[in-house]
């Protein structure tokens, strides 16, 4: 017993041989052999003891801990679209489809009708091509940092890049823009002040020393009050090459996100290189986009580093179906209707009460998320429970990632899959009334 008379939740973890007669545990044990599999027992039970998890959840994180060294699939229920820890874009089944039929061997450098090499990955960039009319040639790298380290190495190493101060931002994990820039051997050229810079700061700039103007969208943040920014179709006038890092893959304007530049518009208004990431709001795979001038971009496709930042068959297969078909689950997690949402999030909680778990249902607020649209805020719904179902969900399986507020977690569905609501259902009634 504890301290207040009840019954003290260590005497339910599992003994190490009820567990081992577990017929999934027994089944571990001819694959991973028992000593692996007694050593996971042990830590799951000293971690229930500790009160990490709940009794009830040791058999699972047995079997999590002998799970193959993969990422492990998550039900985000967090409310943000594009959660950066949890991979950002989910794939849609089409780009899944192609990434499973892109495994095996493929044409992603043969001509089949010649029998001869071929572009690699043209169908891709075909598709990337003609989902931006506005730029005269694309090209695609592994990430949204290595487009832009590829643009500032061919067109500015041992130059100068000239980019106000207000756009000298640290993107994640620490990682900064002016360190990142000064890897590929280029000077920055830093112009104007935090809050505010004029046109004529970057003319005054210029020189025979310049590689091209750097515009940097702060996607990940907001300055507000007494500021001022110097927009692309300005900055295009100066007569040298305009490089605008847009960071979130939009290709074409979203009335949902009116202050996120697009690559279309940003193409118009006159820059001559336009570097996005793919596994932002485009939907699709980690990839870095470059699209702009054709003999800008065909510099940079012809450059040793272009080489060692290519992607491999799967990204461009994963690539090439998202622009076939563009409503990827981001797309439709963005703009899903407060209405069926609150909906299908009722549903949930009448079914939870039919089993005896009482739920609430509660307005919330979702986010994009991925370092997009930081303004922006999307009307949702929630379904609320004790903040103690946290960690169950977060750590069962499946897991199901939730967002804690105010002592409470939320579980809101705009990006779990309509047809996972019962599987939400069924981690949610595993977890211990006590939580």
């Amino acid at each position: 017993m504890t301290a207040d008379g009840t019954a003290d939740p260590r005497r339910r973890v599992p003994r190490t041989d009820t567990l081992l007669a577990d017929p999934p545990v027994a089944a571990a044990v001819a694959t991973h052999g028992r000593d692996r599999v007694k050593a996971a027992v042990h830590r799951a039970q000293e971690q229930a003891r500790r009160g990490e998890i709940t009794p009830e959840g040791v058999r699972d994180a047995v079997l999590a801990a002998l799970s193959a060294p993969a990422p492990r699939a998550v039900l985000n229920a967090t409310g943000v679209v594009l959660h950066t820890n949890l991979g950002r874009a989910p794939l849609s089944p089409a780009a899944v489809a192609a990434v499973v039929a892109a495994a095996g061997h493929t044409d992603v450098e043969l001509d089949l009708a010649t029998g001869r090499r071929a572009r690699r990955g043209r169908d891709a960039l075909d598709a990337l091509a003609a989902a931006v009319p506005d730029a005269g040639a694309v090209h695609v790298v592994n990430n949204g940092a290595a487009a832009l380290v590829l643009a500032a190495t061919a067109l500015a190493a041992g130059r100068e890049i000239v980019v106000s101060r207000g756009e000298m931002v640290e993107i994640g994990d620490g990682f900064r823009l002016p360190d990142l820039l000064a890897s590929t051997g280029a000077r920055l050229r830093e112009v104007g002040t935090t809050n505010r810079t004029h046109l004529d700061d970057y003319a005054a700039a210029l020189g025979p020393q310049t590689g091209f103007v750097l515009k940097v969208h702060p996607s990940n943040f907001q300055v507000s009050g007494f500021t001022s920014a110097v927009p692309v179709r300005a900055l295009a006038t100066l007569g040298v090459p305009v490089v605008a890092d847009i960071g979130s893959g939009l290709l074409a304007p979203d009335r949902l996100l009116p202050d996120e530049p697009d690559a279309a518009s940003t193409l118009r208004d006159g820059a001559a290189l336009v570097t996005a990431s793919g596994d932002k709001l485009l939907g699709g795979p980690q990839a870095g986009l470059l699209l702009g001038d054709a003999d800008l971009v065909r510099r940079l496709r012809r450059h040793p580093l272009a080489r060692a930042l290519r992607v491999d068959k799967l990204t461009l297969a994963a690539l090439g179906a998202t622009l076939a078909d563009p409503v990827t689950p981001t797309r439709a997690a963005l703009h899903a209707d407060p209405s069926a949402l609150r909906t299908r999030t009722e549903r949930l909680r009448d079914a939870l009460a039919a089993d005896g778990c009482k739920a609430e249902v509660v307005p919330a607020v979702a986010v994009v998320g991925g370092g997009g649209a930081p303004g922006v805020e999307l009307d949702s719904w929630a379904l609320s429970l004790p903040e103690s179902y946290a960690y169950p969900l977060r750590t069962g399986q499946p897991p199901v990632l939730g967002r804690v507020a105010h002592g409470r977690l939320l579980l809101d569905l705009r990006c779990v899959p309509a047809d996972a609501d019962d599987t939400v259902r069924a981690a949610v009634l595993r977890v211990p009334a006590d939580g």
